[in-house]
């Protein structure tokens, strides 16, 4: 593929370029997969066009960050649920007309997670929800005594994750307000600075637990995961991470670096569909350890006896030993639909190039086409400029009049996220966007721009 670097300004700004940037996309033929939603479906009661025509074209999609889209292929494996339910009745536990029997239901996607999070199919499950996991995880791992009491997080970490944590502070009989530590930027600064991570850690020997994200969803910054695994537990911490961001986003090696716990949602770039079902690694270090207490449930227990009905707890191996109750069919067979199609592309290192060019020729673009509006304080740009430091999202900020620059894209069939008060999202997502994508959602951007800072 044209290297993107190597194109003078009048070639980037041709529509021609980008499209022939997708003609040479090797991934580009996954784009058919998905359902892609039309700008009549997606402007609003005051769409933007043209032509009336428009309004049957697909969107210009760049929020898989917030929620994925819908592979074509999953509901006809989740109908292929209700048919095995209607015709079998409990008997589908055991006994499925697809080969894929609920009693085990949750190993159908053990593999697939294993190979998008580096880690042994040991080391990870599906179940719950990301913030019950959290929950469940520091349950487990969060350990507190009178010299260790504290858990770090991001300052600017997702709202749910301060929820959880101070909640979960309280239910310990330990107050927020000193047991949770937060680290944010230095003044002046967008991202917090590796070297800041590992000052804080080693300067407060009181920490128990750090639990950072993977990718921040505020910035898009992606963490130095090993090298702040490996400071923190050599400081005697405990280091879990939230990857909601971070899988199926950007290339993770759990396994190799030692992480001792991670959890995920799985409807943003794992494109199970709304609230669908969250994951879980723990490492294999931990795989047959008893001794740390655990929220159980019945589904946790060994496979082999779980339907003994016994009420002695004998947990399974590894990560499907922190189960509770049974997997939600429905949800893990959609997530599965969208598993599969990461193996036929090629897996997280495939898309990873992809990205890198995709989400370089979006920056690139946003400050050839908006350079006066960059120039006039207008928009920002708060992700690392460093491609090794960031995922496929660019966080756009827009210091005033954010909400009217959002509501304008929105018009124009342009689907992005904002996080207020001023931050716009863009997250052109390998599996099926396009150059294209990207380019008409600058072109967009600046028409939108341009009217809202001269009205």
């Amino acid at each position: 593929m044209t290297d993107i670097h190597q194109l003078g300004d009048k070639e980037l700004l041709d529509r021609n370029t980008a499209n022939s940037l997708d003609a040479q996309d090797p991934l580009s033929k996954f784009r058919q997969e998905f359902a892609i939603p039309t700008r009549g479906d997606v402007a609003g009661d005051k769409p933007i066009v043209e032509k009336e025509t428009d309004l049957e074209e697909p969107c210009t999609y760049l929020c898989g960050n917030s929620l994925g889209l819908m592979p074509k292929q999953t509901p006809i494996l989740v109908n292929q649920e209700f048919d095995a339910w209607s015709r079998r009745g409990v008997e589908g536990h055991r006994n499925h007309p697809y080969n894929r029997p609920w009693v085990t239901v949750d190993e159908q996607v053990k593999e697939h997670l294993a190979n998008l999070v580096g880690a042994k199919p040991v080391e990870v499950t599906a179940m719950n929800t990301l913030t019950s996991n959290l929950h469940s995880m520091m349950t487990t791992f969060f350990r507190p005594t009178k010299d260790r009491f504290k858990i770090m997080i991001e300052a600017k970490a997702f709202p749910s994750d301060h929820y959880a944590v101070s909640s979960h502070l309280e239910s310990r009989g330990l107050d927020p307000a000193t047991a949770l530590i937060t680290i944010a930027p230095r003044a002046g600064e967008l991202n917090l600075r590796t070297q800041d991570i590992l000052d804080t850690i080693e300067g407060d020997k009181s920490i128990a637990l750090v639990m950072l994200s993977g990718v921040q969803y505020y910035t898009g910054q992606f963490f130095d995961i090993p090298k702040i695994t490996k400071f923190g537990q050599e400081k005697g911490c405990i280091v879990g991470w939230d990857l909601a961001h971070a899988v199926g986003n950007v290339p993770l090696k759990l396994h190799e670096w030692q992480v001792d716990f991670a959890c995920w949602c799985s409807y943003k770039y794992l494109n199970s569909g709304a609230g669908g079902i969250a994951g879980l690694f723990i490492h294999e270090k931990y795989a047959k350890d008893t001794s740390r207490p655990r929220l159980a449930g019945w589904w946790g227990n060994e496979k082999e006896n779980r339907f003994d009905m016994s009420p002695e707890f004998r947990p399974s191996e590894g990560a499907s030993g922190y189960q509770q109750s049974n997997p939600n069919v429905l949800a893990t067979i959609a997530l599965l639909s969208s598993l599969q199609i990461y193996e036929q592309a090629g897996g997280i290192e495939a898309l990873r190039i992809k990205s890198l060019k995709l989400t370089g020729y979006l920056e690139k673009l946003l400050h050839l086409v908006l350079d006066a509006h960059f120039k006039a304080d207008h928009i920002r740009i708060l992700t690392p400029a460093d491609p090794e430091q960031r995922g496929c999202q660019l966080s756009l900020e827009f210091p005033e009049r954010m909400m009217d620059v959002f509501d304008g894209l929105h018009a124009y069939g342009v689907i992005c996220d904002e996080r207020k008060p001023t931050v716009i999202r863009l997250a052109p997502v390998p599996l099926y966007n396009s150059f294209a994508d990207v380019y008409r959602a600058v072109m967009c951007l600046a028409k939108v721009m341009d009217q809202v800072y001269s009205s």
